[in-house]
């Protein structure tokens, strides 16, 4: 059976770049996964406005439906051109169901209209994030790439992804 040797007190002190290299990447990973919850949880946000907007659009047209409804009725009424108790009756439940109908689709509409906005505005907020994370896995494999060539350019390269992705994604945060 081969014996197995592993080095590593020697190697450990003798990269002292590669330390500060391996603690930068690690704050990178957690700022990656800080930052990539942080876009999902709006992508979710998101999805829930949007969902909530088709709802209200949906109420708003049933009961632009019904209103057309109790117009098409008051129509028949007056083609008929019935008259009497029976028809003057229609005709004031007609106006009811009319005022009634048109104050709920407006104030479905406003809310339809807030739920629109308010998912536009998470979209554009996960956006950013999504920047965000881009910009700081870039700055993960830029930094690791140090551990391949022991090149310092790669840590440079990737902590100034990092920070743009930090900036990003705080813009998010800020929207």
């Amino acid at each position: 059976m081969a014996e197995l040797e592993i080095h590593h007190d020697t190697e450990h002190h003798s990269d002292p770049m590669g330390q500060k290299v391996g603690v930068m990447a690690s704050i990178l990973a957690v700022l990656l996964a800080v930052v990539t919850i942080a876009s999902h949880r709006t992508h979710t946000a998101a999805i829930i406005h949007k969902s909530g907007s088709n709802d209200q659009w949906a109420y708003y047209q049933a009961t632009r439906v019904k209103l057309h409804t109790t117009e098409v009725g008051e129509n028949m009424i007056h083609l008929l051109d019935a008259k009497g108790e029976r028809a003057d009756k229609m005709l004031a439940e007609y106006a009811g169901q009319e005022k009634k109908y048109e104050e709920l689709s407006k104030a479905l509409q406003e809310k339809a209209k807030g739920a629109d906005e308010a998912a536009e505005a998470d979209e554009h907020r996960a956006l950013r994030y999504d920047v965000g994370e881009g910009l700081l896995e870039i700055g993960l494999v830029l930094s690791s790439l140090y551990f391949i060539s022991r090149k310092g350019m790669f840590p440079v390269l990737g902590l100034i992804a990092g920070v743009a992705g930090v900036g990003f994604a705080i813009a998010g945060l800020l929207m």
